[in-house]
């Protein structure tokens, strides 16, 4: 019996490869064709270090020079002494070419359907099933989809869990001229091939541990989707509130579903936000983060995700500061234009 286990990178690109009960993570690296950098293979030089992100493994010798006892408390790892119990996830601090470790997927995918959701937000539906295995990603990565009849490329999250059919979905901002949106607006049809290369980025569900709030800014939500599809399918989860702040209320998307995950996730709770509510709205209205229960948050330990415009984290992160709370983790991910590529920028606090 065997393990699928993600390898990520300090590049963004992650690789998965299966690992057999009982081998060792190098061994089964370097038998897919990723070299890890290695020196001893006995525990003690630290040159295989990496951080067991997501699931259960353990570690033969590690000598005290190569992980301390801290180190081993953060769930740092070396690959020539773990052996992986579970599904996992590793992060290595250095670039996945260090290792040879070739590309990630390129994947010929055709359009199944586009929701123009308001002027300002689409769903874009793609089937990958022209890739025979199952399209394999952790939850809140991205892919880059090449726009077609042009050489560029944007990057967007997975809004969905991996799954057999390898039936695909990706919320996206509309700008007033970006190559992309006036795709859609103007040329997108089903049926139509698009390119795409997955899976990408640092920005992914961790291990959970302990209560988790997810603030999706916008198309931000995409990433929290695939989180929670795959939270609902967990025995146990820790409390989990979602913040989804938008400007105005009909760019608020896949309502129904967001409900429903309070169905399927047992202490679950959804949060709506706009900014520029009207007088019919009778949610939350404002900023996200003038919505946070500051004694709630001072009263426990938390993991808090955040993605969506830079603005938005920006503003909660200072606003984190300024309450001086000291028991949490800070996982983010900002959207950046850019005139070729859209960008990802991930940060971890």
């Amino acid at each position: 019996m065997g393990h699928s286990v993600a390898l990520n990178f300090a590049d963004g690109k992650t690789f998965f490869i299966s690992v057999h009960d009982n081998e060792l993570l190098l061994n089964a690296a370097i038998r897919q064709g990723i070299n890890l950098p290695l020196d001893c293979r006995e525990g003690v030089c630290g040159t295989c270090q990496g951080l067991c992100e997501t699931g259960i493994y353990e570690q033969e010798y590690v000598d005290e020079d190569a992980l301390s006892e801290r180190d081993l408390a953060d769930r740092k790892m070396l690959a020539c002494q773990t052996r992986v119990k579970s599904t996992a996830a590793f992060y290595f601090d250095h670039d996945s070419s260090i290792c040879n470790a070739g590309e990630t997927l390129k994947i010929v995918t055709t359009v199944t359907g586009l929701e123009l959701i308001s002027e300002t937000t689409a769903i874009l539906h793609l089937d990958a099933s022209s890739h025979k295995e199952q399209l394999q990603f952790l939850p809140g990565q991205y892919a880059r989809l090449q726009i077609p009849d042009t050489q560029d490329s944007r990057s967007y999250s997975f809004a969905n869990r991996p799954n057999a059919t390898n039936q695909l979905q990706f919320l996206i901002r509309l700008l007033p001229d970006g190559v992309m949106s006036n795709y859609l607006r103007d040329r997108c049809q089903v049926g139509q091939s698009l390119l795409i290369e997955a899976p990408l980025g640092s920005f992914y569900l961790r291990e959970v541990e302990r209560p988790l709030i997810f603030v999706a800014g916008g198309t931000g939500l995409s990433a929290f989707l695939g989180m929670l599809d795959h939270l609902a399918e967990q025995p146990n989860t820790p409390p989990i509130q979602l913040y989804y702040g938008v400007n105005n209320e009909v760019d608020l998307c896949e309502q129904e579903r967001l409900h429903a995950y309070a169905q399927n996730i047992k202490d679950f709770s959804y949060h709506p936000v706009v900014s520029n509510a009207t007088e019919s709205w009778q949610g939350k209205s404002g900023y996200i983060h003038e919505h946070f229960n500051t004694d709630a948050l001072s009263s426990q330990a938390f993991d808090m995700y955040l993605c969506g415009p830079p603005p938005m984290v920006e503003a909660i992160k200072t606003w984190l500061d300024t309450q001086a709370l000291s028991h949490y983790r800070l996982y983010s991910e900002k959207f950046l234009q850019s005139n070729s590529t859209s960008q990802k920028t991930p940060e971890t606090i």
